[in-house]
């Protein structure tokens, strides 16, 4: 291995250095230097060095307000300053014209500052003060580090070029006056008004339609300020009431299935939908579909935490929720993606469903509307047919929308929807029990919209396990935006009515008075 090493390092050496070759010359004099050929060679090996080093060790964790970011220069063109916000994309702000520009990644929202703050509602008075203090005071470690960095970089890649010492300092030496020269270049230039002209890409494109002008938010600071103190009271108390709701106890033949869907993108609806199946010993999860807000690769990164919901997670496609999302939850580990009639058995279960023939996350292309909709169900109660005939009838139908599961009726004893955001239990004209569930997500991206909140909503289902009949099913309420109650309410199916209950049906206590948002 050491021939091979050497050889390449040779190879490397002679790339960068530039020697006077032997060759004849007039008079025998001795060929003449080319003191430029080393200059680049020598401004290579600082360049290549220093981008290796801010690569490697340039970056800088720091907190900023209940935020935990990432802090990296990059060598750039232009400048400025680029922010990613995962999943939903980035905004760029022309902040600084040098060779060098500043990454900042949010990483994650850290729930004890964020708790002080609910606790606390004072300090968000010096909120402002506080991320000041918290970038300037990244913004110096990460210069320092970078210095490291770049002279680091510069200086080890020019000891294995050069293979001596005074070349190798040299080359950090004006690695660290290029870095220098930028910092010169990023202050002299610095546009403090950048922030109120941000290009957006991403999802967070639409961000100006959805926040207003961003003039507006400076001039209305205060505004702001109460705005997301309220809504990191919210979900905070959200939190809290779903891992403090009631537990039922079945009977251990029971098999327990957590019905979910309109999540929208709605992040808190894994944190609910995980508390539920760790309290309520879920064996299946259905999710009725839009998942999504515009079916978008960008989006795609939101359905990652389905690996660890703690159970298998079954899904159909809905009408906010693309062909590309559909792959990509396909690939994911502990995902069951069904369509065309396709069908699972988990859990003791034999569960069949489609995807929605509709793809209209803004209602700007053509639709098919209701018929295009029966026609799917149609095609999903002839592959429910063909199940029965082969001996693998199926116990639970899932269909985004409530026109296409209407279609199964007679050939399963229970079919699930969502799309509506409201709640509808229906017992169908030949014996099929029609179950659409509300916002799973509170309407996501899209509950500002409305003038009330929309509320969080999810099913719990209890199906005995011989038979696979639905027995019971508690309706678990949680309140949207600017509520803070909990509930819990247990149901009969109609014909269960004449037996006793196994559990009377008792709404949770609420965490608090119910408060609308003003």
């Amino acid at each position: 291995m050491a021939r091979p090493f050497h050889a390449a390092a040779v190879r490397v050496r002679r790339l960068f250095r530039s020697r006077p070759r032997a060759a004849a010359t007039v008079g025998g004099l001795a060929p003449t230097p080319h003191p430029w050929k080393r200059a680049l060679g020598l401004l290579a090996v600082v360049v290549l060095g220093a981008w290796l080093g801010l690569l490697v060790v340039g970056s800088v964790r720091t907190p900023v307000g209940p935020m935990d970011t990432t802090m990296t220069l990059r060598p750039s063109v232009s400048g400025g300053t680029k922010i990613n916000v995962s999943p939903l994309g980035a905004l760029e702000l022309d902040s600084h014209h040098a060779p060098v520009r500043l990454d900042v990644d949010v990483d994650q929202l850290d729930p004890e500052r964020s708790q002080a703050l609910v606790k606390h509602p004072e300090r968000l008075s010096g909120l402002q003060d506080e991320v000041t203090g918290d970038v300037a005071s990244g913004t110096r470690e990460l210069a320092v580090r970078s210095c490291v960095a770049v002279v680091s970089g510069a200086t080890a890649l020019g000891l294995v070029v050069y293979r001596r010492p005074r070349r190798a300092l040299a080359a950090g030496g004006l690695a660290l006056a290029l870095l220098a020269a930028s910092g010169v270049s990023a202050y002299a230039t610095w546009n403090p008004k950048s922030v109120l002209e941000p290009k957006f890409s991403g999802l967070l494109s639409s961000a100006p339609s959805v926040v207003g002008d961003a003039r507006s938010i400076v001039t209305e600071f205060d505004v702001y300020q109460q705005e997301l103190a309220r809504l990191v009271t919210n979900v905070t108390k959200l939190y809290d009431a779903t891992s403090t709701l009631p537990v039922y106890q079945p009977d251990p033949a029971t098999i327990r299935v957590l019905h979910v869907s309109d999540i929208h993108l709605n992040p808190a609806a894994w944190h609910i939908i995980a508390s539920l199946v760790e309290q309520y010993e879920i064996d299946v999860i259905i999710d009725s579909g839009d998942t999504m807000d515009h079916g978008t690769a960008a989006e795609n990164g939101f359905l990652d935490p389905v690996r660890n919901l703690g159970a298998p997670y079954v899904w159909v496609r809905g009408n906010h929720d693309s062909k590309q999302t559909q792959a990509y939850l396909a690939k994911t580990r502990n995902a069951y993606v069904l369509d065309e009639g396709d069908a699972v058995s988990l859990a003791g279960l034999r569960i069949a469903g489609t995807g929605d023939p509709q793809f209209t996350p803004d209602r700007s292309r053509p639709t098919g509307g209701k018929a295009s909709e029966q026609l799917a169900g149609m095609r999903l109660a002839s592959a429910l047919r063909d199940q029965k005939r082969a001996g693998t009838p199926v116990d639970i139908a899932v269909a985004h929308d409530p026109n296409a599961a209407r279609e199964t009726d007679g050939t399963v004893p229970l079919v699930l929807a969502g799309h509506v955001h409201h709640r509808v239990n229906q017992l169908l004209s030949f014996g099929t029990r029609l179950k659409v569930e509300g916002s799973t997500g509170g309407g996501g991206l899209r509950a500002v919209q409305n003038q009330k909140p929309e509320k969080v909503r999810a099913s719990v289902l209890y199906l005995d396990r011989p038979t696979r009949h639905l027995q019971a099913w508690d309706e678990i309420t949680l309140g949207g935006l600017g509520l803070t109650t909990a509930e819990v309410s247990r149901h009969l199916p109609e014909e269960n009515l004449k037996s006793p209950s196994p559990s009377p049906s008792v709404p949770s206590p609420s965490p608090s008075v119910p408060t609308p948002s003003p």
